[in-house]
Order: structure tokens, then C-alpha cells, then sequence
């Protein structure tokens, strides 16, 4: 049985049908629990000696609302430049976001114990702002990590005991990993002489799209001379 088959099993012990299998990759276990199970099942991966989960590496926020509307394909890289384009909303396998569940927390864990690491996606429950339970009472490290998901996306962490905007400025509007929220932004700054003091304006970059306009061929590449005999 290989690592990733016995934590397979023990999460299945333990938890039975309160996690969801999700595709994976990069060798890792992609599991979803819903919202009302978070907490119990967060506090059975850190305490259950079977899976024992000491560390909470990373939390992040997703926003759903683009989903499947890629314009790359990025499961793997390529040596062709431009191959990767695809047609907008082409992709058959993407599923599309429906209106509902925009937005989710995908939380990472390591145990030490078993050298084991687990990806968890919990989804907020439909509501505005989105909001979902803190697992700061459970892994202190999350507090920091919840920070900036609210600060990024806008999601409400309850029972987080001091959550308050991480990156942006002072009087910051808006949540800018938002996938609504502008590119360019909705203010700028820029340090006034005359009143000696750091001022807000509207933006003022016009979006303008960088897709090259012209794809120009190398005749180095040119098949009549690839294939040519070599002269040397």
C-alpha cells in the first residue's frame, strides 16, 4: 500500500462521508467538506492519532466566478509560445460556475507524524459577504492566513478574534482577488507639493488589451530549410 493509499484509508476510517474526493495532482489528496462539518472534521485531522495533521500550512480564498472561462491551458508548460491559447469558454472538461457557491477556502495541511499532506476545499455558503467558519482555535497559525483572505477576497472568517485587513492601504474599498474587481484598480496615489501630503484620484489607466497583434514567422524554421542537406 503506498503513502497516499493509507492516508486514503485512514481518512476514510475516520471521517467516513464527511469528505468528498476531489480530482488531484501534484501527488497530493484533494478532499471537500461542507461548511457545517468544518470545525469537527478540522479538529479529527489535527487530534485523531491515525491522521494527526500538527500544521496548518497554508489557507487561501477562491473565487469561483471565471471558472472554466480560461483562456491557457495550464496543466503544462510548453516550448511553442502560443499553442496554449484556447478559445474562451471552450474547454470541455471545465465546469462553469452557476451563480451559487461562488466563493471557497482551500486550506493545506502537513503531518509531521506521518509525513503527510492533505488539501481541503470547504465553500462558503451562499451569502453576501460570503462567510465561513475560523479554524484559528485549532491551528493559531490560521489567523494570519484568514487575515488575508478577508482582506483579498472579502470572506467573513466567524469566531476569528481580531480580523482586520492585512495588505491593502488604509481605507482600501473593494477586495482586489476579487475576479470582478477592476485590474487597474479604482484610485491612484501620488504625493501632492503643493499640499504636502499623499493623495487619492481616480484611476487613470485605460485597459488596453496586450495580445500580440502579429505573429511573425523565423525562416529559421522554415521546413524547406530544416530539411535541407547540411553543407558543412
Amino acid at each position: 500500500m503506498t503513502r497516499l493509499e493509507a492516508l486514503e484509508a485512514a481518512l476514510g476510517n475516520s471521517l467516513g462521508d464527511r469528505l468528498r474526493a476531489l480530482p488531484s495532482g501534484a501527488g497530493d489528496l484533494t478532499w471537500q467538506v461542507d461548511s457545517v462539518d468544518l470545525l469537527e472534521v478540522m479538529q479529527v485531522l489535527r487530534d485523531d492519532p491515525a491522521l494527526r495533521f500538527e500544521q496548518l500550512m497554508d489557507l487561501a480564498g477562491i473565487d469561483f466566478l471565471a471558472y472554466g472561462l480560461d483562456e491557457w491551458k495550464t496543466q503544462s508548460a510548453t516550448s511553442t509560445g502560443f499553442s496554449r491559447g484556447v478559445t474562451r469558454g471552450s474547454s470541455p472538461e471545465a465546469a462553469r460556475y452557476d451563480g451559487q457557491l461562488r466563493f471557497a477556502v482551500s486550506y493545506h495541511l502537513l503531518s509531521v507524524t506521518h509525513n503527510w499532506r492533505l488539501r481541503l476545499r470547504c465553500y462558503c455558503p451562499d451569502s453576501d459577504p460570503p462567510m465561513i467558519d475560523s479554524v484559528a482555535g485549532v491551528w493559531s497559525s490560521a489567523a494570519w492566513f484568514e487575515r488575508e483572505a478577508f482582506d483579498l477576497f472579502g470572506i467573513l472568517f466567524k469566531g476569528h478574534g481580531d480580523l482586520r485587513r492585512l495588505l491593502t492601504d488604509y481605507g482600501f474599498i473593494g477586495h482586489p482577488f476579487r475576479k470582478d474587481f477592476p485590474v487597474s484598480g479604482n484610485v491612484e496615489v501620488r504625493y501632492d507639493a503643493e499640499l504636502g501630503r499623499v493623495v487619492y484620484e481616480p484611476v487613470s489607466i485605460e485597459p488596453r488589451t496586450v495580445v500580440p497583434r502579429v505573429i511573425r514567422h523565423d525562416n529559421r524554421y522554415e521546413p524547406v530549410l530544416r530539411e535541407a542537406p547540411d553543407r558543412g
